[in-house]
């Protein structure tokens, strides 16, 4: 028997919540066929996802309770006791919580935080980066964050991307920005580094969704969500281009997406751009060289209009430099 236990934003967030991070219990009862047993045989027939090993230290440790006791591991069983385990706290469940992970601010008060995120910084917790996000970041650096879902996060940079972000800091604050971002009121600016030389200006209206065979990668396909990108060259290096990006809308990846699917793919870019080119100045860029330069906005208290600007990442900046002559 089971225990019962209580258990869109921009982009696609999955269904982690840092409200409650400690591991669910496991509760089952001690069949009939069970009887005369050892209390660590009987668990491991019960909870075969666990080892033996790991059911023995739980039971040491007190993790896992028999009829209310904590039993030794060759206690006897009979067959109807309840037992209760209490797992220890996966990378999953460490992602809710708080690490001093230094924050660059450029703007704060009661209301929001802006902050310039650094190249490297995941946003959200996720597979394979559960601890030292954002996230976990907002979490220690006020009660605030604690009290709204995902810590106030309404959207997100990728992790080798750099710029700025907006965090709520009260639910009335977060489900504002929701809404400015479905309404398209909130301005999104981006300084790209692609290959070849695009036109001055345009736009990519074209649908984003999951590549149909490389599931880790998104795809302009028939029957994706709607996407639309304006963009305009800022500056020419000859096999490059600076140009700004201007998000319509937030789809995952967007920019890097639809920059190569009118082949003018992102500097750096492992994932959707060129392993090689004729620069061995832009190869040796070894991430997409895009920044969130400009944010955008209506103050959800004071409905003031908001601007942001912050300048380019290190790397970037010495990037162009390079191309320009100056290093």
């Amino acid at each position: 028997m089971k225990c019962a236990i209580e258990n869109s934003w921009e982009e696609d967030w999955g269904d982690y919540s840092p409200a409650n991070p400690s591991p669910s219990p496991q509760c089952e009862t001690i069949p009939a066929d069970c009887a005369g047993l050892r209390a660590d045989q009987a668990l491991a027939r019960l909870f075969p996802q666990h080892s033996r090993s790991r059911l023995q230290s739980w039971l040491k440790s007190g993790r896992i309770r028999i009829n209310g006791a904590s039993p030794d591991a060759k206690s006897k069983v009979w067959g109807g006791e309840l037992v209760e385990v209490h797992p220890e706290p996966t990378d999953e469940a460490l992602a809710g919580q708080a690490e001093d992970i230094p924050l660059d601010i450029v703007f704060e008060d009661d209301t929001l935080v802006v902050i310039n995120k650094p190249v490297g910084l995941v946003v959200h917790p996720g597979s394979g980066n559960w601890s030292g996000t954002l996230l976990n970041g907002l979490l220690f650096h006020g009660q605030a964050f604690h009290e709204v879902p995902r810590a106030g996060i309404v959207h997100r940079l990728d992790k080798d991307t750099s710029g700025l972000l907006v965090v709520a800091k009260t639910l009335e604050a977060q489900t504002d920005l929701v809404r400015q971002l479905q309404a398209r009121t909130v301005k999104r600016h981006y300084l790209a580094l692609v290959h070849g030389e695009p036109a001055p200006s345009g736009e990519v209206n074209a649908p984003i969704g999951r590549h149909p065979v490389q599931r880790t990668k998104m795809a302009v396909v028939p029957g994706g969500r709607e996407a639309l990108t304006h963009y305009r060259v800022v500056e020419r290096f000859g096999r490059s281009t600076l140009v700004e990006c201007q998000l319509a809308t937030g789809r995952t990846h967007q920019i890097r997406v639809h920059m190569a699917h009118i082949g003018h793919p992102l500097v750096g870019d492992a994932t959707y751009g060129k392993s090689r080119s004729a620069d061995p100045r832009l190869d040796a860029f070894t991430r997409q060289a895009l920044h969130a330069w400009q944010l955008g906005l209506i103050h959800p208290q004071s409905g003031e209009d908001c601007r942001w600007q912050v300048p380019l990442a290190p790397d970037f900046a010495e990037l162009l430099d390079t191309l320009r002559g100056k290093v």
